[in-house]
């Protein structure tokens, strides 16, 4: 049989490929499945990677992104102005929200004029990219450095988190405002 050579060039790049006849031990496939089985008898005998949790606990990477955090300022009003910005550059279309007018009387739960009435994040969705916390110009949103798991739910209404979920609570802002003073 003839041998034939072809020109691809898809990526700019040109490659050399025949359509040489396969040897009868070729067609066979008993050469490959030996060393298929070589493989697997190999990685058999040796330790697992198995992490067994409670007891366990698993080494995290240092640049490890966590659960999201809305944060406060050093007063406990709320940073997010609702510009979307955050819920834009999200690839997994995970963050909703809904912008509100501060009304007399709210200067101490909101820094600006507008803020978010509604945020929603579906943990289901997201990604942990860290995109929102890159967009966000007022630095509002944050993927936590600790080492807190998004836990384990049963209903997926569970895992969409909403402003209660997700905003710094007040304690833990005034006890960052003191560690900076």
């Amino acid at each position: 049989m003839a041998t034939s050579i072809q020109n691809i060039s898809l990526s700019g790049k040109k490659k050399q490929v025949s359509n040489k006849e396969m040897t009868f031990w070729e067609r066979l496939y008993l050469v490959a499945i030996i060393k298929g089985l070589l493989i697997t008898i190999k990685h058999f005998f040796r330790k697992k990677a198995t992490i067994h949790y409670p007891e366990q606990v698993r080494e995290f990477s240092p640049v490890y992104r966590g659960k999201h955090t809305l944060k406060r300022d050093e007063q406990g009003r709320e940073n997010c102005t609702a510009c979307g910005l955050c819920a834009l550059t999200c690839p997994a279309e995970a963050i909703t929200m809904k912008a509100a007018e501060r009304k007399k009387g709210e200067e101490h739960l909101y820094r600006e004029e507008k803020y978010a009435e509604i945020y929603e994040i579906n943990m289901l969705r997201c990604i942990f990219c860290g995109l929102c916390e890159e967009a966000c110009p007022k630095d509002a949103i944050y993927l936590t450095i600790s080492k807190e798991l998004v836990p384990a739910q049963y209903d997926r209404e569970d895992f969409i988190y909403g402003k209660d979920k997700l905003v710094m609570p007040l304690e833990v802002a005034m006890a960052n405002t003191q560690k900076l003073n």
